[in-house]
């Protein structure tokens, strides 16, 4: 049996090694189709080259006539003349591209390069992108929003928990401000006074006042997460956004479809003053809404429209009238006079991943950046179809790890569309909300959910280290966590290609040459030596030696003994750690119940634990 599971694990680590060989294989042709623009920049050499392109986001042009695409996959921007749909040109941007948005009144727009942790300027002239300027913000860039006059952009930095102010006429950094765990999408006000950000991680809005940077109020979203866009409102009043909700009950058939466990909802908080967050809910019963990414409002102020990422489809809402509320609130499922409705609640199915949207002045036309399906459709929400739709380049052939993506942001797998792999692992990372997984035997044991970088080559797998067939994981994740039908042989191959493509965002706390700081090397000492004794377990290139051991965490409640050992990699990233989720800093961490000195009887000085942060902060 354990030569079965050397082989098992052997065997797994080759087919890794060979996925992630392709995908570098393909990244090098990519680059090969690249060349160097008179502009600083790089043009592509076909515009429609045959790799996946994935945008993630769009953005029209103040005067209507272009639209400007960031394509997570290629690395690149598209342009697109409005009224022909034709792509015009595309140029190579930085890493992982995520949020694009025009400086208003002009041709000039803003890309956050999420990996190379900058912020990128390009103007359209004579119909061709040229690079206006680079901006390095830190890690990692992703909501972008701009002032009306053009002078400043606020950017969320992930990684470091932090908003970038940007002067616009100089392209300098001029701050960072501090604000919760992960930043990802964030509005200002009208009068660029006051800024609201989504913190994903502390499951909250914080607002906060531009000119002194510090937090004005805040609006808690109980057992909130997921956080998506966020968009003023016409009258500058509200920031409108999507997010999740999930609940720590039972899972099984009647919590799911009563949207007990995972909930979908669009929320909005006041900007000029604290005031309870008001919602609504979005799920339908037997026919849920899942991962709610982006919104847009009609100018006229009569149409909400909302992107359903995980369901494929538009969500469209009279505005006016929409039921939202306060304390208290709103209700598990969507209200019934809505439903009966079509004038104010409709759904479009456009397919694939639908993530940013953009609607045109006429108020009926709604451009879709289709993750999925390498496109940008145009949507009239009147006549409720897709009227076209402008491809961005492809290949030929889906291949299985592309194929494993769509399976892993389809809710369809799970009961009822309620949830997808994402919801609980967003884009293949964490989660802010300790789930129950019903993996280890029992009900109600929530776990941290942890990161699926390097998956394919970390066994065994679940926090208690039971299960040594990835396979049959991926299958029991489907038909016990999400009480879905049974995936085929194909998509759970299909699936696990996907994972073994995964990457780790760049660490912001390692220098680009990789060296530490003194802190951190004292750090590095401690975490080896046999007074912290980190390395009797965390040890190897993944820092973790696939083995269950009892450090004395264990929780009565759970069926198996002993912890499965986690890799470190990435652990700055996290912000609920242990089993259960209890420490929400690593501080906690190397000071409570998983103390050096609680698991082999050795204490560190406070300069010694700071110095060990400083170097786990590295991996």
């Amino acid at each position: 049996m354990q030569n079965a599971r050397q082989l098992t694990r052997m065997f797994t680590r080759i087919n890794a090694i060979f996925l992630i060989l392709g995908a570098f294989c393909l990244l090098a042709s990519s680059l090969n189709q690249a060349v160097d623009g008179a502009d600083g920049g790089q043009r592509l050499s076909d515009p429609k080259q045959q790799v996946d392109h994935s945008p993630a986001d769009l953005a029209m042009s103040p005067d209507g006539e272009w639209i400007v695409t960031a394509n997570q996959t290629s690395n690149s921007v598209s342009l697109i003349r409005t009224q022909t749909h034709e792509v015009i040109d595309e140029i190579v941007c930085g890493e992982h591209p995520t949020d694009i948005e025009f400086i208003s009144q002009t041709n000039q727009f803003l890309v956050s390069a999420a990996w190379a942790g900058t912020v990128e300027t390009y103007s359209i002239t004579n119909s061709k992108l040229s690079h206006v300027a680079s901006v390095a913000v830190g890690f990692e860039p992703t909501g972008i929003t701009i002032t009306t006059d053009g002078s400043k952009a606020y950017v969320g930095l992930v990684a470091s928990a932090q908003v970038a102010e940007i002067n616009l006429r100089t392209h300098q950094l001029l701050r960072r401000i501090e604000v919760g765990h992960w930043p990802k999408y964030l509005t200002l006000s009208l009068d660029g006074k006051r800024l609201a950000v989504g913190n994903g991680g502390d499951g909250n809005i914080m607002v906060v006042d531009t000119e002194s940077g510090e937090e004005l109020y805040q609006e808690p979203l109980a057992n909130g997460c997921n956080l998506g866009q966020m968009r003023t409102s016409a009258d500058g009043q509200y920031a409108y956004f999507t997010w999740m909700v999930y609940r720590t009950n039972p899972i099984n058939v009647s919590n799911i479809q009563r949207g007990w466990i995972l909930a979908s909802r669009i929320g909005r908080v006041r900007l000029d003053g604290p005031a309870d967050r008001e919602a609504i809910s979005l799920d339908v019963p037997g026919l849920a809404v899942a991962d709610p990414h982006d919104l847009v409002m009609s100018d006229d102020g009569n149409r909400l429209v909302a992107s359903s990422s995980g369901t494929h489809e538009l969500l469209v809402y009279r505005l006016p009238d929409l039921p939202f509320i306060g304390a208290g609130g709103p209700g598990d499922l969507i209200e019934r006079e809505l439903q009966r409705d079509k004038d104010r609640f409709d759904r479009i199915e456009v397919g694939g991943r639908p993530l940013g949207l953009r609607m045109s002045s006429d108020n009926r036309t709604v451009y879709v950046a289709n993750f999925l399906r390498n496109s940008i459709q145009v949507v009239d929400i009147q006549a409720k179809k897709v009227t076209d739709e402008i491809k961005l380049g492809g290949p030929a052939e889906t291949t299985l790890a592309r194929r494993g993506m769509e399976v892993f942001y389809d809710a369809e797998f799970s009961l009822d569309q309620w949830y997808s792999c994402h919801s609980c692992h967003q884009d293949g990372g964490l989660n802010s909300r300790p789930m129950d997984t019903m993996n280890d035997g029992t009900e109600g044991t929530y776990k941290t959910v942890l990161p699926l970088y390097n998956v394919t080559q970390s066994a065994p797998w679940t926090w208690h280290g039971w299960q040594q067939d990835l396979t049959e994981a991926m299958e029991k994740s489907v038909t016990s966590t999400m009480l879905g039908k049974p995936p085929s042989e194909e998509d759970k191959a299909a699936l696990i290609a996907y994972l073994a493509t995964l990457e780790l965002p760049p660490n912001p706390y390692l220098s680009a040459d990789g060296r530490l700081s003194d802190a951190a090397e004292r750090g590095k000492q401690i975490f080896f030596s046999d007074k912290a004794a980190c390395a009797d377990c965390h040890n190897g290139p993944l820092y973790t030696d696939g083995e269950v051991h009892d450090v004395g965490t264990s929780s009565e409640s759970d069926y198996y003994q002993g912890y499965n050992t986690p890799s470190l990699l990435g652990v700055y990233r996290r912000v609920r750690l242990l089993h259960n989720g209890s420490a929400k800093s690593l501080e906690k961490v190397l000071t409570g119940r998983h103390s050096p000195e609680k698991v082999n009887g050795s204490e560190l000085t406070e300069q010694e634990t700071a110095d060990l942060i400083e170097f786990l902060k590295t991996l």
